[in-house]
């Protein structure tokens, strides 16, 4: 059985885990639920995870994906950590601003600012 590709490339900097999404759409039902049970199996047991969610790569992100990212929160918070979101395009924090899950989440310009924060 082919090993299911992954939809996240996930590196470490100073003990934060980065996160940089695969591909430049997240649209689909599926490939949202996919990259929410890869976030969530990488954020398990990880008591005080310090996660950067990078979207330098997505040009168009769906509502559902936006539910995601809330769950994902949620654990993190769960578990003591802390997530940041950064490189957000214009059109994409637009969203999070009418959501008003600017609020919600801490949203960084770049990756290294975000990682400045911790």
């Amino acid at each position: 059985m082919a090993e299911a590709k992954s939809h996240l490339s996930i590196s470490k900097s100073d003990g934060v885990t980065l996160v940089d999404f695969a591909e430049r759409k997240i649209l689909e039902e599926l490939s949202i639920t996919e990259i929410g049970d890869e976030l969530s199996r990488l954020v398990e047991g990880h008591k005080g995870i310090r996660l950067v969610v990078s979207f330098k790569n997505v040009e168009h992100l769906s509502s559902a994906a936006l539910g995601m990212l809330i769950t994902l929160n949620k654990k993190v918070e769960q578990l003591k950590g802390k997530l940041k979101l950064a490189d957000i395009s214009p059109q994409i924090f637009e969203v999070f601003k009418i959501t008003r899950l600017n609020k919600l989440f801490e949203i960084h310009d770049t990756t290294e600012r975000a990682l400045g924060t911790f």
